[in-house]
């Protein structure tokens, strides 16, 4: 069995440790100095280890077509339309080349396992996303565990089946942009049901408080029975609730087992143009979500394309957002980007302790704070037990 020995590190609780990990775990947490040399040493002083972050919900189809795509500062429906029309003409070759670019970003930040949703594409090869996604998945085996959701508005059945006799791993959907939401939930949980996999929808991706995807997304779950797993992402308009309302749907969804991923990046972007004064946050209410025992997950959503100009591919600035606009503290918001993300995606638990999967993220800094306020550059990534990443910046002060 091939083991390495992490020297130094610094765990977040403000211990110093050495970690013994071997056949992908982590087999020994002790005091510095307590464990014997190995053959492989790598010296982690002056670095906090995390959990290697997880991205539950990217769009690495759509990454970096911002300047292609030619769109303006807009809102969810213009960005919508922008991409529409940039997709009559993108390529799988096209996709495979900017979504391998964004998924090394990823990589280099610290991320070991991510979802991504891949459109449903116009025109006469409508699978030519989804085949690119999958190429890359096999391309990174081992290094990056991807999933992939088939996200789609009204493609037909026969599509759909498709999709996943080639490979996809989930079906997403868009409730809320559908002529009818109550029957785009029902067929989702029909489809998945037939397909044998589980459910990511993009729910209630605005500031309406009485947009309903949610609560029928729990409400089909819970009727049915539907065992697979069932995860709603956005889910914005939960934050624009009045308190009493919000608390009771989030218990429903707690019942349910959904999980929430939240992604305050894109949604702090999009959300709220329409409200001139005061511009509401767009956030789903994660304060409450978390009260009433949701899995909650962060995800960092869009890179560089119509739905949001900016972003860093970087788990930790999602955190730092959480902090910022969503009042979590930094260790409530580092759990959504690591344990929470990795629980909705279904992945055992990862991180510097005994047992766990050793996916790791050596940031150098001190505390919690320092790595997501001064969002340290400096990482090292491991994936089971080896190393797949490192960063290291020199800055020179003239």
């Amino acid at each position: 069995m091939t083991t390495m020995l992490l020297r130094g590190a610094l765990l977040p609780d403000g211990s110093p440790r050495d970690l013994l990990l071997g056949g992908g775990r982590v087999i020994r947490v002790a005091p510095p100095g307590t464990l014997p040399a190995g053959p492989a040493e790598t010296d982690l002083t002056g670095c906090l280890l995390l959990p290697a972050p997880a991205e539950p919900h990217a769009h690495l189809d759509k990454a970096h077509t911002w300047d292609l795509a030619g769109a303006p500062p807009c809102d969810l429906p213009s960005a919508v339309g922008a991409w529409r029309d940039y997709a009559e003409g993108v390529t799988e070759e096209d996709v495979v080349s900017r979504a391998r670019r964004a998924l090394d970003e990823l990589t280099m930040n610290g991320v070991t396992a991510v979802r991504t949703h891949v459109d449903v594409l116009p025109g006469d090869d409508p699978l030519r996303g989804l085949r690119a996604m999958l190429r890359l998945r096999e391309a990174v085996r081992g290094r990056t565990e991807l999933q992939v959701v088939v996200l789609h508005l009204d493609a037909p059945d026969a599509v759909l089946r498709e999709a996943f006799t080639l490979g996809a791993d989930v079906l997403g959907g868009c409730p809320h942009l559908a002529a009818d939401p109550e029957a785009a939930v029902a067929r989702a949980v029909r489809l998945a049901g037939e397909f044998g996999v589980g459910i990511d929808l993009h729910a209630d991706e605005n500031l309406d408080p009485a947009s309903g995807d949610l609560r029928l997304l729990a409400a089909a779950v819970g009727r049915g029975g539907f065992a697979r797993p069932v995860t709603a992402s956005h889910c914005v308009s939960l934050g624009a609730m009045p308190d009493e309302e919000a608390a009771r749907l989030a218990k429903d969804v707690a019942l349910a087992g959904i999980g929430v991923v939240t992604l305050p990046l894109t949604n702090l972007y999009l959300q709220g143009r329409d409200h001139p004064a005061p511009v509401p946050r767009g956030l789903t209410a994660v304060r409450t979500l978390l009260e009433a025992g949701v899995t909650l997950a962060a995800g960092g959503d869009n890179v560089r394309d119509p739905f949001n100009p900016v972003g860093r591919a970087d788990p930790l600035e999602t955190a730092a957002l959480l902090v910022a606009a969503g009042h979590l503290t930094p260790s409530e918001a580092v759990h959504a980007v690591t344990a929470g993300a990795r629980a909705v995606l279904g992945l055992p638990p990862a991180g510097p302790f005994e047992g766990a999967v050793a996916d790791l993220l050596a940031v150098r800094a001190g505390s919690l704070s320092e790595a997501l306020g001064a969002a340290c550059p400096d990482r090292v990534v491991f994936r089971a037990g080896r190393i797949v990443s490192r960063t290291t910046v020199v800055r020179e002060l003239v």
